[in-house]
């Protein structure tokens, strides 16, 4: 079984991984066959609808024409010549005229890939969106004025608008979309609009005076895209920390408005976005999968499902990663997709949930210009529908920097040296008398400027250009800038303001400053602000089946390591079960000490997995929002499995070589407490350390706690061994063999287990025991969880 599990987990996912797509792909081509069908249905509805038209149109001119013959005969016979003006008459009678009027319609052929092209060639148009479904014989219009803010609705309104032709035709059978498009206007789902603003934005470090962001005035509109763009340390990423309140240690001084209103941006987080630097993806997951999780968790839970699958589409079309949407994303040891195609999967973990304000920390680093390119123009797509974009940017190709809308250039020590529209930035400098020379790229030659390689022909000292800014937009210049304009250092240094302190008391002033920044960061892990995003997302029940759904997926794909840690538990099994003897005095203790020791070792390193490799994606999923109770009770719930199955891997060995006289279910049930026991123990470790300590207390904890449960010479010692849950698990064992010893004297059994503390009624408090330790473990250990985060 092992070795099948080992070679075929891979290939069983594989075949179930393509049998759903050929699905999908059925479902698609139904799909598209249905619409093409209706569209020729309309189409041949129409054509027969308008040759009727003409035919009836003929008939009327030729009974017109018989009519006035007729008419003209009766005159001609009566006089004898036709009276004037008949020719003129006759010309004026309907249907007079010898040529019909053409009423042909113009065909054009399109879809949705050219008015996404078309969008994209004109960014700047505000009219609504034209929606064509059908082929080159009709041609389908959305109401005029009607504007659909994505490519979703899009879909949903050309569905709505069959359905609802399909419906007025049948005039009964009405479908349920159908009547819902005959009932009204086709609903228009609107993005809130996030408006940021912020004025004398200053952070400054506790306790050291050094200013990282100082005097940054300005806001970012929906709609358009900002880049933030500056030389390193000008305070880059700080400034996005700034923004979405999470500068911890740094006092915080001016105004941060959402909307106009001094609110806090956290009760936003359902519909924010944020793409941090490192790619934070599942690795064992494919590219589908990551943005689809994502997509169920974040998205409102009111949204159907096929519209749903709709948004995940369109991100996987924008960012182009239709050829890889099947392909595992991969990790350090597995290779997967490519480094800019996993750049994009990052970066559409947050595009699925459709955000108003998105926040890119970094997107464009490492990638080259075509998937540069690429990002940025899904990204400006965004834009179109309203959509906040923040981003921060290494020196972009001329093209690049073309497509954004508003640039942020900040200086050295966070002071802005500009903050307006790209187009204009060059006519800003100019004005200051600095020219962009000829061939060069704008955002090069500006920061190679701010950082002070380039000297300007003008005489500019560049350590100027903040306070020129702030002239220029007649913003408050501080005082201490203005004195020390030649040396414009932006921070002022300590040794300024006295004497040096001595050595004690610097170290206890960075410890104060350590321990008020770690309780910044738990006020913000446990604050629970009001959310004010109006959109209300999925349970936590439901989040825990979604959860559990991915976690049982990433643990077949890691079957070959669970199939590994069962061969070790055998092999465990078959060592300790030959070489521990059973003893009638002892009852086999040695045997089971042995076999506490080492299934706990084992079981709490494989454990330490569950956690310590998805800390990273656990803080960025549960900073947007997701369920952190859903999270670790899905983890825990998949566990479960090894705490059932292991138990039986290890005894099918230990207890065919060492063969002790309790029986197998007995054994099995404190097994089972155990190893329920030390996962527990093995979560709450692997949540407060890091990776290597947490490997090292796993090993040290059950030898050293065993060794302690097994001497009870001393008072304190026993008293410490009454705490310990390898003496619970040890008398448990023992107790379940000590039952099992008829042929020995009552005197004997009774004297050996008085002489290890052991009561023969016990066993089911020592069972209680474990399952409470257990229990009480996860608790802490969730509660570390949600607390000692990283932000």
């Amino acid at each position: 079984m092992l070795l099948i599990i080992y070679n075929c987990s891979d290939q069983v996912l594989a075949t179930r991984e393509r049998r759903q797509a050929k699905t999908r792909e059925k479902a698609v081509q139904s799909v598209r066959e249905t619409v093409q069908a209706r569209e020729k249905w309309k189409s041949a509805k129409e054509i027969a609808k308008q040759r009727a038209i003409d035919l009836q149109a003929q008939l009327s001119r030729t009974f017109t024409r018989s009519k006035s013959k007729m008419q003209t005969d009766q005159v001609t016979k009566g006089t004898g010549q036709a009276k004037p003006g008949t020719d003129a008459a006759l010309q004026s009678l309907p249907g007079g005229n010898s040529s019909a009027p053409k009423t042909g319609k113009k065909k054009e052929k399109s879809n949705l890939t050219n008015m996404l092209q078309e969008m994209e060639d004109n960014p700047g148009s505000h009219q609504g969106f034209n929606i064509e479904t059908s082929d080159k014989n009709t041609k389908k219009h959305a109401p005029k004025g009607k504007e659909l803010h994505t490519q979703s609705q899009m879909f949903r309104y050309a569905y709505g608008q069959i359905e609802k032709e399909k419906a007025m035709h049948e005039g009964k059978n009405l479908t349920f979309s159908g009547v819902l498009s005959m009932g009204g206007d086709v609903e228009i789902r609107k993005r809130p609009l996030i408006e940021i603003s912020f004025k004398d934005l200053t952070l400054t470090l506790k306790h050291k005076k050094r200013h990282l962001l100082r005097c940054v005035t300005g806001k970012l509109s929906p709609g358009r895209v900002s880049a933030v763009m500056g030389p390193s340390g000008a305070g880059k990423t700080t400034f996005l920390s700034a923004l979405t309140g999470k500068a911890a240690g740094c006092n915080v001084t001016g105004m941060v408005l959402v909307n106009g209103k001094a609110e806090p941006i956290q009760a936003y987080k359902k519909i924010i976005g944020y793409v941090p630097q490192d790619d934070i993806v599942h690795g064992n997951l494919t590219v589908e999968e990551n943005l689809w999780f994502s997509a169920r968790c974040r998205l409102s839970a009111d949204l159907p499902k096929a519209e749903k699958v709709l948004v995940v589409e369109r991100v996987i079309e924008s960012l182009g990663l239709q050829p890889v949407r099947d392909s595992l994303v991969g990790t350090v040891e597995k290779r997967g997709i490519s480094g800019g195609q996993r750049k994009r999967v990052n970066v559409g973990l947050e595009m699925v949930m459709e955000p108003s304000l998105l926040i890119l920390d970094e997107p464009t680093s490492g990638l080259d210009s075509s998937s540069s390119f690429l990002l940025l123009r899904a990204l400006r797509r965004e834009a179109l529908e309203g959509v906040n974009i923040c981003m921060v940017v290494h020196q972009p190709s001329y093209t690049l920097f073309n497509m954004f809308d508003d640039l942020i250039l900040l200086a050295k020590g966070g002071l802005t040296a500009y903050h307006g529209p790209v187009k204009k930035v060059e006519e800003y400098f100019a004005g200051l008398g600095i020219t962009l020379p000829d061939r060069m790229n704008p955002p090069d030659y500006f920061i190679d400027i701010l950082e002070g390689i380039v000297k300007p022909s003008s005489g500019v000292n560049f350590k100027q250009l903040p306070i020129r800014w702030m002239l220029h937009n007649g913003y408050p210049v501080p005082m201490d800038m203005l004195q020390n304009t030649d040396e414009m250092r932006p921070s002022t240094s300590d040794s300024t303001q006295g004497e040096p302190e001595s050595f004690a008391g610097e170290f206890w002033k960075d410890m104060k400053t350590n321990v008020e920044m770690k309780k910044e960061n738990l006020e913000l892990n446990i604050s629970n602000l009001d959310d004010l995003s109006n959109r209300k997302t999925p349970g936590v029940f439901q989040q825990y089946r979604y959860f559990l759904g991915r976690i049982c997926k990433q643990r077949l794909r890691e079957a070959r390591t669970q199939a590994v840690d069962f061969l070790i538990l055998l092999l465990a099994g078959i060592c300790l079960g030959t070489l521990a003897k059973v003893s009638d005095e002892t009852f086999g203790v040695i045997g089971y000490t042995y076999t506490v020791i080492a299934v706990s070792l084992l079981c709490k390193i494989a454990a330490l997995r569950s956690f310590s490799l998805d800390k990273l994606h656990y803080w960025r999923e549960s900073s947007s929002g997701m369920s952190g109770l859903a999270y670790f009770l899905a983890k825990d719930t998949v566990d479960h499995f090894n705490t059932i199955v292991k138990p039986i891997v290890y005894l099918s060995m230990f207890y065919f070589f060492n063969n002790p006289r309790s029986t197998v279910t007995d054994n099995y049930v404190v097994l089972t407490c155990l190893v329920y026991c030390v996962t527990g123990i093995a979560y709450a470790l692997a949540l407060f350390l890091e990776a290597g300590p947490a490997q090292l207390w796993s090993v040290l904890l059950p030898v050293v706690l065993t060794l302690i449960a097994t001497r009870g010479d001393s008072s304190f010692v026993s008293k410490i061994a009454d705490l310990c849950y390898t003496k619970w698990a040890l008398e448990a064992f023992v107790i379940s063999n000590a039952k099992r010893y008829y042929g020995v004297w009552l005197i004997t059994r009774c004297g050996s287990l008085m002489e290890s503390g052991y009561d023969i009624r016990d066993w089911y408090r020592c069972l209680i025991l474990l399952i409470v330790s257990g229990l009480g473990s996860r608790i802490v250990a969730f509660m570390i969880m949600i607390t000692f985060q990283k932000k």
